[in-house]
């Protein structure tokens, strides 16, 4: 063996936006090259390189690679590997979240399944995955019925190596898979593009593992779908619109058993108070302040979720747990106007609470499910709009009260970052989300113009 020499240059290539960076190195007088999507990768297998070196091991006269360094394919499935990657997520992440990832594991999984005799069907696949592979504890742990046990041994078999997703093409069909719902139509953009976050996670934690050199799919230029953020203005109702559907609810399921007169102050506290519906089923009378007249409070600091069994730790359809996107002992007080005071008063007079403190539970005294207070909603709209407004977006979603109060509050002239104080939002994400239903702020802009403009005339 000669000289190794280890040098490190960027490489444009062909798509200027993309640059590479390559590691050269000689080998008994043999160059070798290799490329790599960051400098940082390249820095990293450039010092393994001289690792080797300085180390005295042998290089390979044709691979100019190291023993260490030899590039050997992992025998490691693609199902094993997503077993291994749901077994590190899942206790620290939330119930709805861990749906997400199975749900994404299992479209990746169908997509890097081969050909093999004995095929189960897709239905009966997607449920032993669903239902059985990606749920803690897995099926290793707990007993499974024959037939899903079976198709769980199938799957195994016929599992494509962790290793072939490194193949562009093979990447981008796993991609272009992700685009597709189960009939063949295009899946919603925010579906595909939570997908494939899970799916690049996956990569990066193979990575980690070393059963991958580099991310595969973050290297693939493939289209994503483009998701719009902002709030549909069609959804916001006006206070006239919102007046009318509480109203509306209250009819719902007849007066004497009550289904939708206990379930006005919920979607009271979307529309006057902004709050989310999980914080609004989480409501407890301890945190709230009703005076007789004028604005009461809202001490915010636990949602209820709704989400399914298979996902919680508990093992309740309910997860109890802190506020959206921060710390778990955190807490948000929201200023609530004396309308929604009076609904919650009149609410407490009528139906007390629930064994726990909650304003809202079911005619059992359980948290409210959001199929039920869903139902109650579209009832109470045919009851309150007009048919061909009934069929438009508008306030179609209980969440849509929360888009309807934050737009009222922004055109009100309230100040940005109060109102995203009280929606528990960053201000960036208020302004982007709800631009398109700053109704009117453009005839105010127009006004201030127009009398700057006269001072000059």
């Amino acid at each position: 063996m000669k000289s190794l020499d280890v040098k490190v240059w960027s490489v444009r290539k062909r798509d200027t936006k993309t640059p590479s960076y390559g590691v050269r190195w000689s080998v008994a007088g043999n160059v070798f090259s290799d490329s790599f999507r960051t400098k940082a990768l390249a820095d990293h297998y450039r010092a393994k390189l001289m690792g080797a070196m300085r180390g005295g091991e042998e290089f390979d006269t044709e691979t100019g690679l190291p023993a260490s360094m030899e590039q050997k394919k992992s025998p490691l499935s693609w199902y094993d590997f997503a077993l291994k990657y749901l077994a590190m997520k899942w206790p620290h992440a939330a119930p709805n979240t861990r749906d997400g990832i199975n749900e994404s594991l299992t479209s990746v999984t169908m997509e890097l399944l081969e050909e093999r005799a004995g095929r189960p069907s897709d239905e009966e696949i997607r449920k032993a995955l669903r239902g059985w592979a990606f749920v803690l504890p897995g099926p290793n742990n707990r007993e499974v019925p024959d037939n899903v046990q079976s198709v769980l041994h199938w799957v195994s078999k016929a599992s494509r190596p962790l290793a072939d997703l490194a193949e562009p093409a093979t990447a981008r069909a796993v991609l272009d898979g992700l685009k597709l719902k189960l009939d063949g139509t295009a899946a919603a953009a925010e579906t595909v593009r939570r997908k494939r976050r899970t799916l690049v996670n996956a990569a990066n934690y193979a990575v980690d593992l070393g059963e991958l050199r580099e991310n595969p799919v973050t290297a693939v230029r493939w289209q994503k779908p483009k998701v719009s953020n902002q709030v549909d203005p069609r959804v916001v109702a006006n206070p006239e619109q919102a007046r009318n559907l509480l109203a509306a609810v209250s009819y719902v399921g007849g007066y004497r058993r009550a289904r939708g007169r206990r379930l006005v102050g919920l979607f009271a506290a979307m529309y006057f108070g902004g709050l989310r519906p999980a914080e609004a089923v989480g409501l407890v009378e301890t945190d709230l302040v009703l005076p007789e007249k004028g604005w009461g409070s809202a001490l915010l600091h636990r949602t209820r979720p709704s989400v399914g069994k298979q996902w919680t730790d508990s093992g309740e359809t309910h997860d109890d747990r802190g506020l959206k996107n921060r710390p778990a002992e955190d807490v948000r007080r929201v200023p609530i106007p004396s309308q929604l005071v009076v609904v919650l008063r009149e609410h407490l007079a009528t139906f007390g609470t629930a064994e726990d403190g909650r304003l809202f539970f079911s005619e059992k005294g359980s948290v409210v499910p959001s199929s039920t207070y869903y139902r109650v909603w579209q009832e109470a709209r045919l009851l309150a709009l007009p048919p061909t407004v009934a069929a438009s977006p508008l306030a179609s979603r209980p969440y849509d009260l929360r888009h309807s109060a934050l737009s009222t509050w922004l055109n009100a002239g309230v100040d940005p970052t109060e109102v995203a104080e009280r929606a528990g939002n960053s201000v960036e994400v208020l302004l982007t989300r709800y631009a398109k239903c700053l109704d009117g702020r453009h005839d105010v802009a127009n006004r201030r113009i127009e009398e700057l403009l006269r001072e000059y005339e």
